[in-house]
């Protein structure tokens, strides 16, 4: 009989790996541990500019959770860009999804490092192909196998507060819009010249 339920009581326990592996982490059975701020390079309030500016992100174990809740299995952190509610609006490939293997809220990892519980700092240059919208960012703990087992948002639970805007960098210079402009006005220029030419030629024979 002892031998029937350990044996029930392992395959429970695969069986219930197996679900989590085939249909993925819900984010409300996350423990929210982490305590994570980002500061902007430029004053608050101004656009960052992709490829230009910085976030310096700082995070530590919250002071609030229980004592040893990361001795467990807390191995490594992976940090990300998330898009507010405010850039997902009608953007359906941005959307957020309770299951996070198909959630679309956070699409722009910046670093992943091992895990410490405290004085963690790591300054991240915006990268040039992230797009323009407004921003918070988040932590993701992951465990031994590479599953999430805890998170931290720079925002509430809202996420209305501390969110950046960030403007995505077109690859166009000043120099080449001049140059662009100069180009168009010698090419009309041109043509209307050519005009005036044709139609003087016209007149004389």
């Amino acid at each position: 009989m002892a031998i029937h339920q350990s044996y029930v009581a392992i395959s429970l326990i695969l069986l219930s790996g197996l679900v989590a592996t085939c249909y993925g982490v819900p984010f409300t059975s996350l423990n929210k541990t982490i305590a994570i701020t980002a500061t902007p390079s430029i004053p608050s309030g101004q656009v960052l500019k992709g490829g230009e500016s910085t976030l310096t992100i700082s995070w530590s174990l919250n002071a609030t959770s229980s004592v040893g809740i990361d001795t467990s299995d807390y191995r490594t952190v992976e940090i990300k860009l998330c898009y507010a509610p405010i850039s997902q609006k009608d953007r359906g490939w941005r959307r957020t999804e309770e299951e996070l293997q198909k959630d679309k809220t956070c699409q722009h990892k910046i670093v992943e490092r091992p895990y410490n519980p405290s004085n963690n700092m790591y300054t991240a240059t915006i990268k040039k192909d992230v797009p323009s919208a407004t921003y918070f960012v988040r932590l993701y703990v992951h465990n031994s196998h590479k599953e999430v087992v805890a998170f931290g948002d720079t925002t509430d639970a809202m996420k209305t507060t501390n969110l950046f805007e960030v403007v995505a960098v077109t690859g166009r210079s000043i120099g080449l819009d001049i140059a662009s402009v100069c180009f168009s006005a010698f090419s009309i220029i041109s043509l209307f010249g050519f005009f005036i030419l044709e139609k003087r030629r016209a007149k004389t024979k």
